[in-house]
């Protein structure tokens, strides 16, 4: 062995000893009571933008404890409110034959949202719905510019309004 290699054994059983003697010392079994039980609480949601009495309003859903894509949210969205949402009075102005959807992140804060239905023929209730239910997936560093096309038309970059 080398001087070099026996130093640095050395240095590595100083070390060991030194971590070994750290004053940590064995104790009882702590009891803390029972271990947490019933149903896991998703963690996760989601927020799409739903029409209420001619406005934008956000609504917030669990997303079964796992984050979706933008593309997933749109679908949520298209679909229509809840039975639960639609008694509260939430619509949808997206028609479901906008969907599949497809989005682009182009550049940071830019993002391209393609419809299968032309995009010329959304209400701007529909737009601001899909714009803002981007930009609330979007990272708040980065506030995002959305354009909606399909079918050769498209809607001019727009933020969320709210």
């Amino acid at each position: 062995m080398t001087g070099l290699a026996r130093r640095a054994l050395a240095a590595c059983l100083v070390s060991l000893v030194a971590v070994a003697g750290c004053g940590v010392r064995p104790s009882d079994v702590i009891p803390a009571g029972d271990p947490p039980s019933g149903p896991v609480v998703p963690t996760t949601t989601i927020t799409l933008y739903l029409v209420k009495n001619g406005r934008l309003s956000a609504v917030t859903r669990p997303s079964g404890g796992r984050p979706l894509f933008r593309a997933d949210t749109l679908a949520l969205l298209a679909a229509g409110p809840t039975a639960r949402e639609q008694a509260l009075g939430f619509t949808t102005d997206v028609p479901p034959e906008a969907g599949p959807f497809s989005v682009i992140v182009k550049t940071a804060g830019h993002v391209v949202v393609t419809l299968s239905a032309p995009a010329g023929e959304l209400s701007p209730l529909a737009v601001g719905q899909i714009v803002c239910t981007v930009a609330a997936a979007t990272p708040p560093e980065s506030p995002a510019h959305v354009t909606v096309v399909g079918a050769g038309q498209g809607v001019d970059p727009r933020k969320c309004p709210g």
